[in-house]
């Protein structure tokens, strides 16, 4: 089973994070069993202010892949993510890379940087339809996984925007229960319960180690119990 990470600056990390996308590796080896599943993508790197792309070509050299975990390997780094980039970006990427590396099943974080800096919600949710559409024509069984959007430190000062945040859950929402199918399920994550972002992000928005465990948490969770892939979510390490 191939899995591929699809996100923004949460999921991608930057030079010196652990990552969600490691914590849901160690999740998925100790419940699946290594080689028993596969992490695919086109990219590997970390964020890193050096003037690369997240591909890891640029000017300025290759781009990161610092990790804070020295055991975590080169080929469980694969995602499709980047810093700034969301459903709007990853929509024309999703078909190439979903057929490229033959992926099974898409574990998706996006959302916030669209509704920041893009998209309102509703062109955001038209975006989520025109990724699901590509990430089928290019692989039809495909299977997915959304997380809602967390809501950062910006909703807390600015109530229009955490007001446009909760109308793209409702359509995100909306969208997989509209699309979803026997052929290519679709499936939404919980918020992670309890998830706060003064305890579990380092600057209001990108999660900490806390905040890691949780994102995995509930992708592990949903997996789980809706298609009975893995066990529940117990952490390889407390850090």
């Amino acid at each position: 089973m191939r899995f591929m990470f699809v996100g923004d600056s949460m999921t991608i990390g930057r030079a010196g994070d652990y990552t969600w996308r490691y914590r849901m590796w160690q999740h998925l080896g100790a419940t699946l069993g290594d080689g028993s599943f596969e992490i695919v993508g086109p990219r590997t790197a970390l964020y890193e202010d050096t003037g690369a792309g997240a591909d890891g070509t640029g000017a300025d050299g290759p781009a990161g892949q610092d990790y804070a975990a020295p055991d975590f390997p080169g080929h469980a780094r694969r995602h499709l993510a980047g810093w700034g980039e969301g459903w709007q970006h990853m929509a024309p990427l999703i078909g190439p890379a979903a057929a490229g590396h033959r992926a099974d099943v898409l574990l998706v974080s996006l959302g916030l940087i669209d509704l920041g800096f893009y998209t309102n919600a509703e062109q955001t949710a038209g975006n989520v339809r025109a990724f699901v559409a590509a990430a089928r024509e290019a692989r039809p069984a495909i299977r997915m996984v959304f997380l809602p959007v967390i809501p950062n430190i910006r909703a807390e000062d600015e109530p229009p925007f955490a007001a446009e945040v909760a109308r793209f859950n409702e359509l995100l929402a909306k969208a997989v229960a509209d699309l979803t199918t026997d052929a290519s399920p679709i499936l939404l994550a919980a918020r992670p319960d309890a998830y706060d972002i003064h305890r579990d992000t380092y600057d209001g928005t990108h999660p900490n180690a806390s905040g890691e465990h949780r994102l995995a948490g509930e992708f592990a969770a949903v997996l789980h119990q809706a298609w009975g892939i893995g066990g529940p979510y117990r952490p390889a390490r407390d850090r």
